[in-house]
């Protein structure tokens, strides 16, 4: 995928860089205007390009602005963020299973 647009892991990244369009994975490009949003600049990004939820993840690579969806967070790294349990857990019973005629 040439220009602007990248495929990585599933999702596609768009990147902005000065004098380029904005480019799909089907290869179709389209200007963005830029504009300002008190002292921040901002691009607006046209329909076909939008992207899912309400931020996004940016980062710089020489002049382009690398524009990706933020990934949702997995339940490994949640889990990784709790603090053990100090306390003992009560005793659970566990009588053996019983015999079923099928």
């Amino acid at each position: 995928m040439n220009g602007p647009c990248k495929r990585l892991g599933g999702r596609t990244e768009m990147a902005y860089a000065p004098g380029s369009a904005i480019e799909d994975g089907g290869g179709r490009k389209r200007r963005a205007k830029l504009f300002r949003n008190g002292p921040n600049q901002a691009v607006r990004i046209p329909r076909e390009f939008e992207l899912p939820g309400d931020e996004v993840m940016i980062r710089k690579d020489g002049p382009r602005l690398i524009i990706g969806p933020v990934a949702k967070g997995s339940l490994l790294g949640l889990l990784a963020t709790l603090q053990p349990i100090d306390e003992e857990f009560p005793p659970i019973p566990d009588p053996p299973p019983r015999r079923v005629e099928i």
